[in-house]
């Protein structure tokens, strides 16, 4: 799974780990291509070998897919070349657009760089639209509009979304006092944010010894930003994260949250992070499906079954990719079908039930491969269910072409800064010093 804050680095890590246990099963990423494979031309068996640039792991080979294609379409060969890290996959993929040369037949596009590439890389891109068969109506909406430029050219289609919920330690609510039962727990923080600060006061008042309610405030700040449509960039393209009374008021709900020691004071996706999931150190987290891998892949096996999954306060989004088919490409229309193929409805619900990666296509939210899915660190929780809910409920949101480097800097450049003790002032003018630097770039 490919996963947003992705700021640079997180979009990375998250690629390289998202997996889901119990039946969804993804392996961390690697660079399980057909590396020799960087053409398009015949294997020397008369067949056409379509590629596919990828980063972390889509799970495409091991959901069985390239085999099931390739037997459907006797003539093809597939290959995939993995990078496995995005913030070395993107920047190269930019250069080849650049020079026009060097691409896959098949490029994939994380969330947070598809702005970029849709305003300033569409023309070297198919219109994806008017591949034979396609429906727009098979993804959500949001997510067909993210890849599709204003004067109506899609030239990617969506693969999976991070539709949010929340996590949470069921022995550790316990312990605090407070509901373990995910319907009672959804409604102690149903509807704001700051709800789940609150619930955070209480949960603190009698906690275990050594734990904190959130895992991180990069987490929290993700999550609640998650669930504005606009945040650093305006529908103009503006920048505006600074003058954006969402981002500020998610900033400093944030900021609260870590003065008073109700997150923990760790990065997300780092080292010392990850030993806070294996130790049991927090409580609750934000939680994408992509999210639950990472649980499972941190904790130890006694952790097993004692997390359960909660609807979060609002609807939100975290991660997601697309794939792309540049027109340069020596088997367009072959690479087309293909695409269209591994993002179809059936597809994407075998791909969600092997690999954990979830849909971005609501025909596939009733099919049991999804209601039916569960995961052995959350027991019986419906994730499938939770998840396809939140999903059809997120706000369609603004995506500009910097939001990794903004969303970085606020994270790991501001609110993390309030746990080390400076003042969410100060950590707020370092945050918009840093991002500001970065943005002159």
């Amino acid at each position: 799974m490919r996963a947003r804050t992705r700021t640079a680095r997180r979009v990375v890590v998250l690629a390289a780990v998202a997996s889901l246990g119990a039946g969804l099963l993804a392996g961390c990423a690697d660079d399980g291509g057909d590396d020799s494979s960087n053409g398009s031309s015949g294997d020397g068996k008369g067949k056409t070998t379509i590629t596919l640039g990828l980063f972390g792991t889509f799970g495409f080979k091991e959901a069985g897919l390239y085999a099931e294609y390739e037997k459907l379409n006797p003539n093809i060969k597939i290959a995939e070349n993995v990078t496995e890290r995005n913030e070395n996959y993107y920047p190269a993929l930019v250069n080849h657009l650049t020079t026009n040369s060097g691409l896959q037949d098949i490029q994939a596009v994380e969330v947070g760089n598809i702005a970029e590439v849709v305003a300033t890389q569409a023309n070297k891109f198919q219109d994806l639209s008017k591949v034979s068969g396609v429906k727009k109506s098979d993804w959500l909406d949001w997510k067909w509009a993210q890849a599709t430029t204003q004067d109506g050219k899609t030239i990617g289609f969506g693969t999976d979304v991070g539709p949010m919920a929340i996590c949470y330690r069921k022995d550790l609510f316990e312990a605090a006092g407070l509901p373990t039962d995910r319907t009672e727990v959804g409604k102690l923080w149903a509807g704001d944010w700051a709800k789940f600060v609150d619930v955070g006061e209480q949960y603190k008042a009698k906690a275990p010894k050594g734990t904190t309610f959130a895992d991180s405030p990069g987490g929290l700040l993700s999550a609640i930003l998650g669930s504005e449509s606009e945040r650093f960039y305006d529908s103009s393209g503006k920048v505006i994260y600074k003058t954006n009374p969402a981002v500020k008021a998610a900033f400093d709900l944030t900021a609260k949250a870590a003065q008073e020691g109700l997150v923990g004071n760790q990065t997300q996706f780092q080292p010392a992070w990850d030993t806070t999931i294996a130790n049991s150190k927090f409580a609750a987290m934000a939680c994408p499906p992509w999210m639950l891998g990472y649980i499972k892949g941190k904790s130890k096996p006694e952790s097993a079954g004692k997390w359960d999954v909660a609807v979060a306060p609002k609807s939100a989004n975290w991660g997601g990719s697309f794939l792309a088919v540049p027109s340069s490409g020596k088997n367009v229309k072959e690479a087309e079908k293909l695409a269209a193929w591994l993002t179809a409805p059936a597809q994407q619900a075998k791909l969600f039930k092997v690999q954990g990666s979830f849909p971005s296509a609501p025909g596939t939210y009733t099919l049991p491969e999804v209601t039916g899915a569960k995961n052995e660190m959350t027991g019986d929780a419906p994730i499938g269910t939770i998840f396809a809910e939140a999903a059809k409920a997120a706000p369609v949101q603004v995506i500009g072409p910097k939001d990794q480097i903004i969303g970085q800097g606020l994270a790991d450049n501001g609110v993390i800064l309030v746990t080390k003790g400076k003042s969410p002032e100060d950590a707020w003018e370092t945050a918009t010093k840093t991002i500001d630097n970065n943005l002159d770039k």
